[in-house]
């Protein structure tokens, strides 16, 4: 039983963290991850939440969607200030230019090829 409730959380954890990466891009880079990757995401999560709720009772699931959405929250704001202090803004700012682009190819060849 505990096997399924860890996996139930990591399910959670790792379509959220998805979910939650969209909102890092740029509107254009933010549409295409919104598209391809986020509505595939978002079925992940609601599926884990449908799987917890059928597997454990209902305060055991929405206290695992609660620990998972503070895990993502917090480990995002922690990796964010350690990437903020260790690289600094201007140099994470062409980093994160350099990264969409690369998304963008990425999707546009997958897309078509």
């Amino acid at each position: 039983m505990i096997i399924k409730y860890i996996s139930f959380l990591l399910g959670l954890i790792w379509s959220y963290s998805f979910i939650r990466t969209q909102s890092i891009f740029s509107n254009k880079t933010a549409l295409l991850f919104k598209i391809f990757i986020s509505k595939v995401s978002w079925f992940t999560f609601i599926a884990a939440c449908y799987f917890g709720y059928k597997n454990f009772s209902f305060k055991a699931t929405l206290i695992g969607i609660a620990i998972a959405v503070i895990i993502v929250h917090l480990s995002f704001f922690f990796l964010s200030s350690y990437i903020s202090k260790r690289i600094g803004q201007d140099n994470l700012a062409k980093i994160k230019t350099v990264f969409e682009y690369a998304l963008i190819a990425f999707i546009v060849y997958f897309v078509f090829f």
